[in-house]
């Protein structure tokens, strides 16, 4: 199959790449960007590791060819700190202990800054609905939505750019 060229905007960047127009959006931002925060967990978009935000939604890049990609504004997890400074989510998941062996963290920050940011103060409830598509086998949840709600409380300042 003939490589297409396609520009993606990622964590305010645009980068020209030449891709077949099957490669799908994880692999373009692992493989050919080089942003390996993105991780290629079960390609059965059911864990969620791959989880980036497109325009502000989460979604999971294995579901999403990167030609459909092209025109958006797509954050991964390298993209929320701002001048070397951690986002708030990522600061809460660290203090919370939000965290074990680290695979689904990524997926799971994008899930949880995409929840925050359409709903700032969502109840328990809201929060464990907002991350039901990401797995994670190590935590029990429960240091997750702690740290979600750590931020809705306000207990972490934004990071202004």
């Amino acid at each position: 199959m003939e490589k297409r060229l396609i520009t993606l905007n990622v964590n305010g960047i645009d980068y020209e790449l030449y891709i077949n127009p099957k490669t799908l959006l994880v692999e373009a931002i692992r493989d050919y960007i080089g942003l390996t925060g993105t991780k290629r967990g079960c390609d059965t978009v059911s864990c969620g590791a791959c989880t980036v935000m497109i325009d502000g939604m989460s979604v999971k890049s294995c579901a999403v060819l990167a030609v459909q990609a092209e025109g958006y504004k797509i954050t991964t997890v390298e993209g929320l700190e701002k001048d070397g400074k951690l986002a708030p989510v990522q600061e809460a998941f660290l203090d919370e202990g939000a965290y074990q062996c680290g695979f689904c963290t990524a997926g799971m920050l994008m899930s949880a800054q995409a929840l925050l940011n359409e709903n700032p103060n969502p109840t328990e409830w809201e929060i464990r609905e907002g991350i039901e598509g990401n797995i994670c086998r190590c935590t029990g949840y429960n240091s997750i939505v702690r740290a979600i709600q750590a931020v809705a409380k306000g207990k972490y300042m934004e990071v202004k750019s």
